[in-house]
């Protein structure tokens, strides 16, 4: 039987998978994946790209491609809840509540401080095939679709693996040091015995991919989503959430759209192309309307976390690690991230740059970020039937109860302007969805790889909404813009790509000489970044507002932009070494500089 021999194998080819072999690739590490399907995904499934992954995104050199060919900034600025698109009847056609979303209008100049990146909209059977592309530039990246892994061990060495190549029926080994189980949970979690808690099934869903020429019956190009609620169908969840995706136009020109509606008590067990046509004119309220059914799903909302993240040589990634309600778009975002953690942490295992235990330190950091995301939208998810509740639908009254609930809501009374007041109120809650700027961009770490200076976390908004920039090891490292020799540029700009950063603010405090020489001693990759006299221009002076330390202190990046270690002052310069070889598990004496 054939022997493939790799460093990494990874299992799974969407897009946390892809990513991986990306991320790998650029950081100099070879790696083969397997997806046992002959191409991407067709279905649509995840579409909102939040900061954060934008920002690695453009690490990693495809956000302006993204940007390029995604929904426009204009048509993501709002959500909206709508009765529904069509319709004559009293109570069609009526706009219940628009929202300012994903860092649009209101929110713009916060966002845009920020972050040097802007959220996108780009549907995942869109962002995969790029993503694919991408990979497939890199010789490193070894992509094989149509290639299922049937069975697996592990020892003290590595993981082998049987693979059956499905297009010939033939099989191979592959013999890696590690592997990264981005299969979505279907096979390597389980057959570790590793278990998923949380709750399983909440919903049962169903999502219609469809074309369709919507221009006619849509005046208000800028929400992203629009969810329907209506007296008939039960609220939020039963009349249905729809999203464009494009691929030429964003607004209400779209050429396909998206669907999502839970299953009702008298539905079908399972909808298929023929069966959903009724559903999607009664939902629309457009019974003239000739839809193109392009894409069935039915599935089950779930909100799981597996148990453990790594088993050995063995590490659970993106969906097989995670699994979220589709509020606040946290599934795909998580799984990217997970991808930049573990990887630079393999890369600098595989390159003798790190000890071992240092992956240990995916597991302690990217858990309760996903625990947290989970519940998160979890929250999100269930707080859609609060909205419903606040317009006065009863899931379980006649349906000319919930009829006459809408009256009021929009009659021109003393009582429709309270009821219209609340409703306002209790939507705005929902920004936990919608706004939820410090959910996203705000999450840090802490564990082994981060050295504690002893300070407190920034205070967090219960609405995760409010992010407050701090350099605290294990934040993300805040973005300001600078100016150098290649122009204006962002802090974030000048980190990862494999190596450490050090900040300092001037030459004269010797932290390059003991930055450099360190890195030198443990033959590690350290660029020193000078913002002062001699070097970046703080112009806009947003880098001293976030940095954290006095003119005379330092601060110490991760290859993936979280902040590992940092100084007030130069009194802590001797310390530099030692926090360098401990986030790498190293000895820190082998750091020590003369």
């Amino acid at each position: 039987m054939k022997v493939i021999e790799t460093p990494v194998l990874i299992v799974g080819g969407a897009g946390c998978g892809l990513s991986s072999a990306i991320m790998l690739a650029q950081a100099g590490i070879e790696s083969w994946l397997v997806e046992r399907y002959p191409t991407t995904s067709p279905a649509p499934k995840a579409h909102y790209l939040n900061q954060r992954t934008m920002e690695i995104f453009r690490e990693i050199g495809i956000a302006d491609r993204i940007y390029s060919v995604s929904t426009p900034q204009e048509n993501m600025s709002r959500v909206g809840w709508f009765t529904s698109l069509g319709g004559d009847g009293e109570l069609d056609r009526k706009t219940i509540h628009l929202m300012d979303a994903f860092g649009g209008r209101s929110l713009k100049e916060v966002y845009d401080r920020d972050s040097p990146c802007r959220s996108a909209n780009y549907p995942q059977l869109r962002l995969e095939p790029l993503l694919l592309e991408h990979a497939r530039t890199l010789p490193l990246a070894k992509i094989n679709y149509h290639h299922e892994v049937q069975s697996f061990e592990q020892d003290a060495d590595g993981v082998t693996a049987t693979v059956l190549e499905r297009g010939t029926g033939e099989t191979y080994q592959v013999r890696a040091r590690y592997m990264i189980a981005a299969d979505g949970g279907r096979f390597v979690g389980p057959t570790l015995g590793i278990p998923m808690d949380g709750i399983d099934r909440l919903f049962d869903m169903v999502t219609c991919h469809f074309g369709a020429d919507l221009s006619h019956v849509i005046d208000d190009d800028s929400p992203m989503i629009r969810w329907f609620i209506n007296p008939e169908k039960g609220g939020s969840w039963g009349s249905g959430v729809m999203v464009a995706l494009g691929p030429d136009h964003y607004d209400r020109h779209s050429e396909e759209w998206l669907l999502h509606f839970a299953f009702q008590p008298d539905d079908p067990a399972q909808f298929d192309a023929e069966s959903v046509v009724p559903r999607l004119k009664e939902l629309l309220r457009l019974p003239d309307i000739d839809p193109r059914i392009i894409r069935m799903n039915n599935w089950k909302v779930q909100g799981v976390l597996a148990r453990r993240f790594q088993e050995g040589r063995i590490f659970l990634a993106g969906d097989a690690a995670h699994r979220h309600p589709p509020t606040t778009g946290l599934g795909l975002n998580t799984a990217v991230q997970d991808a930049q953690n573990l990887t630079w942490k393999l890369a600098a295992v595989l390159k003798g740059q790190a000890a071992p235990s240092l992956l240990d330190s995916y597991e302690t950091e990217r858990r309760p970020v996903a625990s947290r995301n989970v519940n998160w939208a979890m929250l999100t998810f269930q707080n859609h039937l609060v909205i419903d509740a606040g317009i006065g639908l009863i899931p379980a009254a006649p349906v000319e109860v919930n009829r006459e609930a809408f009256r009021i809501l929009f009659s021109d009374t003393p009582e429709g302007v309270t009821r219209r007041h609340r409703l306002d109120e209790v939507i705005r809650t929902q920004r936990t969805e919608f706004q939820a700027h410090d959910l996203e961009i705000g999450f840090y770490y802490g564990g082994d790889a981060v050295i504690p200076d002893g300070t407190q976390p920034p205070p967090q908004s219960p609405m995760g909404d409010e992010y407050h920039p701090v350099t605290r090891p294990g934040h993300r490292l805040p973005h300001a813009w600078l100016e150098g020799p290649e122009g204006r540029v962002s802090t974030l700009d000048l980190v990862g790509r494999g190596g450490f950063t050090l900040f300092v603010a001037s030459d004269a405090s010797g932290w390059r000489r003991v930055g450099e020489a360190a890195a030198e001693r443990l033959g590690v990759p350290l660029r020193v970044v000078l913002v002062g006299e001699g070097g970046y221009r703080d112009v806009d002076r947003c880098w001293a507002l976030v940095r954290g330390t006095g003119d005379d202190g330092a601060v110490l990046v991760r290859p993936d932009g979280h902040v590992g270690w940092r100084a007030a002052d130069v009194a802590g310069r001797e310390q530099l070494p030692e926090a360098l070889a401990a986030i790498l598990g190293r000895d820190c004496a082998l750091a020590a500089v003369a």
